[in-house]
């Protein structure tokens, strides 16, 4: 995609941290297309992006350097971040994928703030997990919040899972506002912390260890509503160890 954006031929600088593309420009390409793009008699993985590699950098003057990963350089963070913006907006789509976990979260409040609650309803195949908890002084948003971020330690890093939520705070949050937040330093637009940013910035932590879809239950079936209506009724009965 950064060689089709450049309209004519140029000498450019390529800096990237993934030893597979820079060994495979600079040392394994040429011999791909010699063996009709083949390795032992078996396609190249990823052949037709690498064809049409070899077509653009053949256009350009490009000198290659590899940068070793999540090691402070600001350049390759600030990708490092982007890719992972655009990945956490295309699995944050309002659709469930039956095939991985489902994370019902849900928070409960009296008063907001005053005594509240979390619970989780967690769904793997035809198995169920359950979780809840409180807090003596707190509020309704906190503890969606804090739903997530407990439910999420009920499966390992880096598993597939769907996060149901039937907050609009905690969803907008997620897919959309937090890019801007910690963007800005963990501050709205007007320079002013955020709300909850010791909460939301574990949980901007737990969406780089989990791949997360997150699916807004307002308006989902009968039937899938359940496990947000199972996981607020654990919450509201949390709040009462409170009381």
């Amino acid at each position: 995609s950064a060689l089709q954006a450049l309209t004519r031929p140029v000498e450019v600088e390529f800096h990237t941290d993934s030893e597979y593309l820079k060994k495979g420009i600079t040392e394994w390409i040429e011999k791909w297309e010699a063996n009709n793009w083949k390795i032992k008699g078996k396609p190249v993985a990823n052949v037709d992006l690498w064809k049409a590699l070899r077509i653009f950098t053949q256009e350009h003057e490009i000198e290659w350097f590899w940068v070793k990963g999540h090691s402070g350089d600001p350049f390759n963070e600030r990708v490092d971040r982007l890719a992972r913006t655009a990945r956490q907006e295309l699995m944050s789509q309002q659709t469930l994928s039956l095939d991985i976990p489902s994370l019902y979260v849900r928070g409960s409040c009296k008063g907001n703030p005053g005594p509240g609650g979390w619970g989780v309803i967690l769904e793997i195949g035809d198995e169920t997990e359950q979780l809840s908890g409180s807090s003596p002084k707190t509020t309704n948003n906190r503890m969606e919040l804090v739903a997530v971020i407990e439910g999420l330690g009920l499966l390992l890093p880096g598993s597939d899972v769907n996060v149901i939520t039937a907050s609009d705070y905690l969803f907008m949050g997620a897919t959309k506002w937090i890019h801007g937040w910690r963007r800005r330093g963990w501050t709205k637009r007007d320079g002013k912390p955020i709300s909850n940013q010791d909460l939301w910035q574990s949980i901007d932590g737990l969406m780089e260890q989990y791949n997360i879809r997150w699916v807004s239950g307002k308006g989902m079936p009968d039937h899938l509503f359940l496990g947000l209506e199972d996981a607020g009724r654990l919450a509201s009965l949390a709040v009462e160890f409170e009381l």
